[in-house]
Parts: structure tokens; C-alpha cells; sequence
């Protein structure tokens, strides 16, 4: 006589031999978290870019280069608006084109630093505002309270020449116009911001921008203001743009005013990060 034997009892009984003996040669089964468990990938940030926008707007009403007020300002707005630069670095400037240029800029930290006479009063536009140097820097970069200050070397003009920083934010940028009657008064002052900036560059990444009355290869020579640590691009003429080596250069680029200031503006594009 012959027992039925249930098919399903069969299965049951191959299952275990299977499972005894992937467990006597070594294999198990993942856990069922591991089935679920979520793959770590990496990730990467990407740089940002920096653009330096350098412009000397002739604006006092006194110099020769003077073309009138609206032409350089709308031309200066214009340029601004088409470049989106993250720093800005205007001299010859009048106190009250802060704010226009500011609004052109976006959100962004200002700073005005007039020029000086001898006995320490304020140079002035013929519309009667002060006279001097601007910089600018849009707020997701700005730090804290701007710095301004008048040059120990200084020639034998009734203008004393000025500068001023933003320090201690993503970065720190300083805008500066030097003296223009004497190279080496120049080249002192140069150096005397260039020591500043690089107390700032402890802490981060810096640019010093602005017309530096000195030129490269000439007597003297606008890289002897330069510092370990920094690089220069200058436009082929009077305006530089030092930048710590911490922002990689990307390019250099004049743009023409036009003829309403006999100064190109200089873009320096770097990226950081």
C-alpha cells in the first residue's frame, strides 16, 4: 500500500535543506534594513562667481576728462546693470552718486571716502557734494562696517588721497585713487593699502580695486605693490584690480564709457570656493 505524501510537505522540507546548508557554507541573508538603506553619495559645491568692476567716472565738474554729469552717470548705471558685478570700485566720484549707483547695484553694502585737504576738510564737486572714492559690495558678500582712511606718503597737492575698505565678510574689498603728480608718493601709498589688505586676508578672500596712477612695467612699476599671496590684472593702463590667490582669475575685460570719462571700465571676473 502506498502513503500520499502532500506536495507542499516537500517544499517545506527542500526549503530547510537549503537554508542548512547555504548557513554551513557561510552565506546569510542581508538584514532586511540593508535592502532599504539609502546609498551615500557625495556631493559638490559649486563655485561663486566674483566679478570687480573698476570705474573712474571723472565726475568732480573740475578735471578736463569731465563730460558732463548725466552722460557718466547714466553710462556708469548702464554698465553696472549689464555686468551684475559683486564688488564695485568708483573714483572720482561725488557723494551723492551713492545712491543711484547703489540702486543699479542691487542689495549692497556702501561705502563713500572723500578726499581731503591739507587742513582735513573735504574736497568737493563743483555741485557742491563731496569729492572721492565709493566702493560696493552686494550683501550676500558683505561684512562689517566699512573702514576709511588718509595715506601716511602723500605729494605736494592741496588733495590728499584717500581710501576705504568693507572688510570681514565672504570678502573683504577696499577701492583707492591714487596720486597722480607723484609715482613713488603712488607707489607708497599702494603699498600702505596693500599691507592693510593683507591683515584682512587672514580671515578670507580680499580684492583692492581703483585707478593706481601707476602702470605695469612703468617707473615705477605697479607690481612692485604687489604682495605674496596676491595677483594683479590691470586694464593696460592706470586702473588694477589685486585679488588674493584664494580667488581664481578667470578673465579681464575693458568695457568703453563711451567718452563720457577717459577711464574704460576694467571687469575682473574671478571665482571663489
Amino acid at each position: 500500500m502506498f502513503t500520499a505524501v502532500c506536495l507542499c510537505d516537500v517544499m517545506r522540507t527542500l526549503t530547510r535543506l537549503v537554508a542548512m546548508s547555504l548557513a554551513l557554507l557561510g552565506f546569510a541573508a542581508p538584514p532586511a534594513s540593508a535592502a532599504t538603506a539609502p546609498v551615500s553619495t557625495a556631493t559638490t559645491t559649486a563655485a561663486t562667481t566674483v566679478k570687480v568692476l573698476q570705474l573712474n567716472i571723472c565726475h568732480s565738474g573740475v578735471a578736463g576728462c569731465y563730460a558732463g554729469a548725466e552722460p557718466v552717470m547714466a553710462k556708469a548705471v548702464s554698465v553696472i546693470s549689464s555686468t551684475t558685478p559683486q564688488v564695485l570700485s568708483v573714483n572720482e566720484a561725488c557723494s551723492g552718486d551713492v545712491a543711484r549707483l547703489r540702486a543699479a547695484m542691487g542689495d549692497a553694502q556702501a561705502a563713500f571716502v572723500a578726499a581731503q585737504r591739507r587742513d582735513g576738510s573735504p574736497v568737493l564737486c563743483t555741485n557742491g557734494q563731496q569729492y572721492g572714492n565709493i566702493i560696493m559690495v552686494v550683501a550676500a558678500l558683505a561684512g562689517g562696517p566699512a573702514v576709511t582712511g588718509r595715506y601716511t606718503a602723500q605729494d605736494d597737492s592741496n588733495e590728499m588721497r584717500v581710501w576705504a575698505c568693507i572688510p570681514a565678510g565672504g570678502l573683504s574689498a577696499c577701492t583707492t585713487h591714487l596720486s597722480a603728480r607723484s609715482g613713488t608718493t603712488a607707489l607708497a601709498q599702494c603699498r600702505e593699502l596693500m599691507t592693510r589688505a593683507v591683515g584682512y586676508a587672514a580671515n578670507g578672500p580680499v580684492v583692492v580695486s581703483g585707478d593706481m596712477n601707476l602702470r605695469y612695467q612703468g617707473s615705477p612699476n605697479v607690481q612692485d605693490c604687489n604682495r605674496s599671496g596676491f595677483y594683479r590684472k590691470g586694464d593696460g593702463s592706470v586702473q588694477h584690480v589685486f585679488a588674493t590667490t584664494s580667488l581664481t582669475f578667470v578673465s579681464g575685460r575693458s568695457i568703453s564709457m563711451s567718452g563720457t570719462t577717459d577711464h574704460p571700465a576694467w571687469l575682473v571676473t574671478t571665482t571663489m570656493g
